[in-house]
């Protein structure tokens, strides 16, 4: 999975974006009557054999046009304003009215380098009010595992982000160390600036990606030739693509054949935010429990207490800690993705928490390569933490062999 642009070409991009961004705002009410009037002089000056022309165009295009083109207009548009699909049977009637998401801002200060520390541990505090209601009814109270709302499952459903087939799971995992994942958290593509969505809807309106829609696998290949074609005009190496295939396959955990929208727009959101901005922009975006999962893992590798681990312990991490795990895999191993608040009497309160023998052994070439210190571990890895916020099995972001 190869670098698709250069930071620069991606931030000169965004840069472009944002100003039509700006421009489109401002003639979006003057576009209509724009348009009539230069659709009405078309017409006064068009020669008859155009009006024919258009007249069999039309009849092509058959009575469907108008319903396919409003059916794609209303899905661009909720990948807009970062709202999930939403099928015709909802019903509205019986519901709470869905929050408008607000997409964030860049800051200036985001660059600068931002100092975590190691030891000082930080205190995990959960709202005590239903993040919907707004009222306190103690232990029915669902909490998030990535930041510090919490919900009545009662409300999630109203809202229409809990179906049926989701409330035994978020019931079953929200106290536990999987844990569950808000629909605030689960949606990585809520991270991205005004600017950068409209960067990513760009490439996916050039590459002809349908919004909601499932990918196979030879629509993922496709669609990831196409944006290497288009950045850097050649074709995309092999080595590249078999990377392709193994982030497709880590996105079908379930061997479907192919890999659901949400799972698609993930992928994309987080590959964006890696593309675009700086590992220090990154951090900035951690929550507490994410920083304290961190820290958890971290002294569960340094198993000297000397501030270091090696690269081979940091890359287990990032192919094991900031991944989830299957529902039916049982393990005790602490996971940072999925791990709810912590408590006193945790295995992962301590620091020795995890025991030596449930470390993968690392090999002497890597016992022998560089050492990591916290806040290289945090840099290199930061990425797949966000990576694992989304509730869904799929495996958002697949590191490198």
């Amino acid at each position: 999975m190869g670098v698709l642009m250069s930071r620069r070409q991606t931030v000169e991009r965004v840069q472009k974006v944002s100003l039509a961004v700006s421009a489109f705002k401002d003639g979006l009410r003057e576009q209509p009557s724009t348009r009539r009037r230069a659709e009405a002089g078309t017409a006064r000056q068009g020669t008859l054999e155009q009006e024919v022309e258009e007249g069999e165009e039309e009849a092509l295009a058959g009575p469907s046009q108008p319903e396919e083109s409003s059916a794609s207009k209303a899905a661009w548009e909720r990948l807009r304003d970062g709202r999930g699909v939403e099928p015709e049977e909802f019903d509205r009637a019986k519901r709470f009215t869905p929050p408008a998401f607000i997409r964030p801002k860049r800051e200036l200060h985001d660059d600068e380098p931002l100092d975590i520390s190691l030891e000082q541990r930080e205190q995990i505090l959960n709202d005590e009010m239903c993040e919907i209601c707004e009222v306190w009814t103690a232990e029915s109270l669902f909490p998030c595992r990535i930041c510090h709302r919490v919900y009545h499952d009662g409300c999630l459903r109203r809202m229409g982000y809990l179906q049926k087939d989701s409330a035994m799971e978020v019931t079953e995992t929200a106290h536990t160390e999987t844990g569950w994942s808000c629909y605030y958290c689960d949606n990585l593509n809520l991270l991205l600036t005004e600017e950068e969505m409209y960067s990513l809807m760009e490439t996916l309106r050039n590459c002809k990606i349908i919004p909601e829609s499932c990918l196979t696998q030879d629509d993922f290949l496709h669609y990831k030739h196409q944006v290497h074609k288009q950045q850097f005009e050649r074709t995309m190496p092999k080595a590249q693509e078999e990377q392709a295939t193994l982030q497709f396959n880590a996105l079908d955990p379930d061997k479907k054949g192919h890999i659901e929208w949400q799972d698609f727009l993930s992928h994309e959101s987080i590959q964006l935010l890696q593309k675009i901005r700086s590992q220090n922009a990154l951090l900035r975006l951690l929550t507490a429990k994410e920083r304290e999962r961190a820290r958890i893992a971290f002294l569960a590798l340094d198993q000297d207490h000397d501030g270091f681990i090696g690269e081979g312990e940091c890359r287990q991490a990032r192919h094991t800690w900031f991944r989830k795990h299957q529902k039916e895999m049982q393990s005790c191993n602490v996971s940072i993705s999925h791990v709810g608040p912590i408590s006193e009497g945790s295995p992962a309160s301590s620091r020795n928490g995890k025991s030596p023998e449930k470390i993968l052994p690392a090999t002497k070439q890597e016992e022998t390569s560089r050492s990591i210190d916290w806040p290289g571990f945090l840099r290199e890895n930061v990425a797949y933490i966000l990576a694992a916020r989304p509730n869904s099995a799929a495996l958002h972001l697949q590191p490198l062999a």
